[in-house]
């Protein structure tokens, strides 16, 4: 089920942020849908926050769409070369934001393995930063100011939840210029396992059962090779006594 509007225009960017995780983003392009579930956000809190885009009533051409009414996308160029995927919060005028940074991909893998140009990469690793959040989304800063209940971006509830003990918490990233705001608790990261992975997981157990008959099986080759220094002794015996016959006919 979509997330509704009402989810968005919450005052709390920051439980908001948290909230994210666990939680299923989506895109349609050209009638391809690619997704994921979100792993990893930071939150921003408006013109108190040093790191934000619009801290201090900052407003440009850019960030206006960060006092829209929450529910709508802000992307964003970044060093002239990544559009990074960002979710308008709270109410109109207040410009909440909250960055998705990673997602473990569940749909249309393909797609997204050939829009990141990395066939060879793990799908762990498929997604691991903003910039490639939106590369394999194939989400462009043109994209800034969609709605997030629409058709071409929107995020979903699965009912997926992460227990406390799988999320981290800590400061944001690249936001030292921001002073003590920089260390703030703003960034959540949450350890998911895709379901597919979890029978692996226990088809592994017998495999290590099986194993304790080998290391049994080991012992009788262990006291074959005992039997067969043994045997090697009258050899060395058989030289030596070949050894003193020599010495004696030279001597004759």
């Amino acid at each position: 089920m979509k997330l509704p509007l009402t989810f968005y225009k919450r005052k709390n960017v920051v439980k908001i942020a948290r909230e994210l995780l666990g939680k299923y983003v989506f895109t349609n392009i050209n009638g391809i849908v690619t997704g994921g579930i979100i792993t990893e956000t930071e939150a921003y809190n408006g013109e108190i926050d040093k790191a934000s885009h619009s801290y201090g009533g900052r407003r440009t051409a850019r960030t206006e769409i960060m006092y829209a009414d929450g529910g709508i996308a802000y992307v964003y160029l970044c060093y002239g070369i990544h559009s990074l995927l960002n979710v308008v919060t709270n109410k109109k005028e207040i410009p909440h934001a909250i960055l998705i940074r990673s997602i473990y991909p569940v749909e249309g893998i393909d797609e997204m393995i050939r829009r990141r140009r990395k066939p060879n990469l793990v799908i762990e690793k498929l997604c691991t930063g903003p910039g490639t959040v939106s590369q394999a989304l194939g989400i462009h800063y043109n994209d800034s100011g969609k709605k997030l209940t629409g058709n071409e971006i929107w995020i979903e509830d699965r009912k997926l939840k992460i227990p406390s003990k799988n999320i981290t918490i800590g400061p944001r990233i690249g936001v030292d210029y921001a002073g003590k705001d920089a260390f703030l608790p703003y960034r959540f990261c949450a350890k998911v396992r895709a379901k597919n992975q979890e029978p692996r997981a226990k088809n592994q157990e017998p495999r290590a059962k099986n194993q304790e008959p080998r290391a049994k099986n080991q012992e009788p080759r262990a006291k074959n090779q005992g039997q067969r220094a043994k045997n090697q002794e009258p050899r060395t015996k058989g030289k030596e006594q070949r050894a003193k016959s020599k010495e004696q006919r030279i001597k004759n």
